[in-house]
């Protein structure tokens, strides 16, 4: 049967009669733009239902994204959304959130939700519980964009790793004016993003702890994609 012009499938329409609510005007950063008037049926073909569990996130589920990504990157989330000659949006498949171009979107809303395995970048997952968790698949994102960054010795990379966490020993250097317990991204000497995690001290106390002192928690590395393989999946 013919759906009505203001079906909300893959896409909103916004010739709905809820086109002035919050989550249609939240769209502007999440969503594709669609054009008044428009069956957006026509325009990406009628989705099954399988492929309509691909989802923009609803407004709980970008509070929380916004939160632990604005940890390790600050104001300068702002790049992310802000890319008017390259847009991009949020997408929530079989419970990873992922950060993908539009363009690419468009195209997935016609794969199965059984045959989509992946698209863009992924940042993270939800639990059971519904809680956000960052993953190591947004380090590409977060090594872009991070505000504070400590680089490990070449001694203390593989440590780091097998998923440990920075000691004073590992340090090579870290951001001037890190704050304790700010989110960071975690980098080997010639500037290869390692992982990230959180920092235990600041950059004045880091100066005066003891070699086997912790300075950043682990939180996520690249050798997950190792140790991890079938979770990553």
């Amino acid at each position: 049967s013919r759906r009505p012009q203001h079906y909300r499938g893959p896409c909103w329409c916004s010739s709905g009669p809820d086109r002035d609510s919050k989550h249609i005007v939240r769209r502007h950063c999440f969503a594709i733009p669609s054009r008044k008037g428009l069956d957006c049926s026509k325009i990406f073909g009628s989705p099954s239902p399988a492929a309509a569990a691909m989802r923009p996130l609803d407004e709980e589920e970008v509070k929380q994204v916004f939160e632990k990504l604005h940890k390790y990157i600050g104001k300068n989330i702002k790049n992310l959304i802000d890319k008017p000659d390259d847009p991009h949006c949020l997408r929530l498949h079989k419970n990873r959130v992922y950060y993908v171009r539009e363009e690419i979107m468009r195209r997935a809303v016609s794969i199965s939700r059984k045959n989509l395995v992946s698209m863009g970048q992924c940042l993270g997952k939800f639990t059971h519980s519904g809680k956000f968790t960052m993953t190591v698949h947004a380090l590409g994102v977060l090594s872009q964009h991070a505000k504070y960054k400590v680089w490990v010795k070449p001694s203390a990379e593989m440590s780091f790793l097998y998923g440990n966490h920075v000691l004073k020993s590992g340090l090579g250097r870290i951001t001037e004016n890190t704050p304790a317990y700010q989110g960071v991204v975690v980098m080997s000497m010639s500037d290869i993003p390692l992982g990230f995690g959180t920092s235990a001290r600041s950059t004045q106390e880091c100066r005066k702890l003891d070699p086997s002192a912790i300075v950043t928690f682990h939180q996520a590395d690249t050798g997950e994609y190792l140790r991890k393989e079938d979770e990553n999946m």
